[in-house]
């Protein structure tokens, strides 16, 4: 018994329109769920590179370089030369460990799109800095460029800084 011809390629033509429908549904699923937020950026002037990922849900962002990795010459702290550590965390068995690894950016969840911005919140941001967390929101602009938001309290009383994405 052979096979209509006829059958057979709307059967393949029906294959064919579900795989790209399958296709297309997840292809875009990753800009539905906030996972465009995921790769390596770029922080201000490039003093850090962020590596951000997500585990259990959430966004997470780790320093995977700095662009001085050693303290200078003229260090106070008196580790010249040596690679720059969690010196000013308020933990102090939290001091040594090194800057390179840190997650800088903690538990963010994708709020959703609005007039082409998404926008991640719930987070926190860490400064190595001064060793202090911030609430944070993310927003990714329009052009790739990410706005983060550090704030205490309410988000008028905070910094933005302008990541962009590492080419």
């Amino acid at each position: 018994m052979q096979k209509n011809n006829k059958t057979h390629f709307l059967t393949r033509g029906y294959q064919l329109l579900i795989a790209g429908f399958v296709w297309l549904v997840l292809s875009t699923s990753a800009w539905a769920n906030g996972d465009q937020l995921l790769g390596v950026w770029l922080s201000p002037e490039d003093k850090a590179t962020i590596e951000i990922y997500q585990q259990d849900g959430k966004y997470f962002g780790r320093i995977v370089a700095l662009k001085e990795p050693l303290y200078p010459a003229d260090d106070e702290g008196g580790q010249a030369g040596q690679p720059k550590v969690d010196r000013n965390n308020p933990d102090e068995s939290l001091r040594d460990r090194p800057v390179i690894g840190l997650n800088l950016l903690r538990g963010f969840s994708y709020k959703g799109e609005s007039n082409g911005i998404h926008e991640w919140h719930k987070g926190k941001i860490y400064d190595p800095g001064n060793g202090k967390d911030y609430k944070c929101t993310i927003k990714l602009n329009a052009d790739g460029t990410l706005n983060l938001r550090g704030y205490i309290g309410i988000s008028l009383i905070g910094r933005t800084q302008v990541w962009r994405p590492k080419p």
